[in-house]
C-alpha cells in the first residue's frame, strides 16, 4: 500500500482534516454513499485496523475469515462461502454491496456472484506486488459501462460482467 500512499502525498487527494478523511472527489463519496454493505477479506481488514481512523464509519463490515478474530468496530465475522454470504444478504435485502481485496474479490468472481467491478487506475507502475485477481479464475468477458478520467491522471473503469 505504500505506492497508494505515495500517490496520495503527491497529490493530496486524501488529507486528515479534525478527525474526519476529505478528499478531491473522485466519486468514492457517491460510490461509499450506494453501498449497503461492505465484504472484506482478511488480510484487507488486518491492513485497515493499522489506520489511524477506521475507514468505514458506521457502514456495515463483514469480514470473511476463518481464524479467530477481535471485532472493534461492530465488524460481523464470515467463515463460510461466498454463496451461503450472498443468499444470506439477499435474503435480508442488502442490494450493492462493496467488495475488498484480492484473494476474497477472486472468491466471489469464481463462484459467479459479482455484477459489476469498479477499478480505479492509479499512474504509477508498481514493478511488483500482490495481483488484483488472485488463482485460478475463469475467463470472464467485460463490458465497459462507464469510463471517468480525473486531473491527476487517475482513471475510474466500471465494467459490467457480459454473462
Amino acid at each position: 500500500m505504500t505506492w497508494l500512499f505515495k500517490f496520495l502525498f503527491k497529490y493530496p487527494m486524501l488529507v486528515f482534516q479534525q478527525g474526519e478523511f476529505a478528499s478531491e472527489e473522485h466519486g468514492y463519496t457517491a460510490f461509499f454513499a450506494g453501498v449497503d454493505a461492505l465484504v472484506i477479506g482478511r488480510g484487507t481488514w488486518d491492513t485497515v485496523l493499522a489506520f489511524p481512523q477506521w475507514p468505514y464509519g458506521g457502514k456495515r463490515v463483514i469480514v470473511c475469515t476463518s481464524r479467530p478474530a477481535d471485532p472493534r468496530h461492530g465488524e460481523e465475522l464470515w467463515p463460510g462461502p461466498p454463496a451461503a454470504l450472498a443468499a444470506k444478504l439477499d435474503g435480508e435485502g442488502v442490494r450493492r454491496v462493496y467488495l475488498d481485496g484480492g484473494a476474497l474479490i477472486s472468491s466471489f468472481l469464481r463462484a459467479g456472484l459479482v455484477d459489476e467491478l469498479t477499478i480505479n487506475v492509479i499512474p504509477i507502475i508498481l514493478g511488483g506486488g500482490h495481483p488484483l485477481f488472485s488463482g485460478d479464475l475463469p475467463e470472464l468477458p467485460l463490458r465497459l459501462a462507464e469510463g471517468k478520467t480525473h486531473s491527476k491522471g487517475l482513471v475510474q473503469l466500471r465494467y459490467l460482467l457480459a454473462r
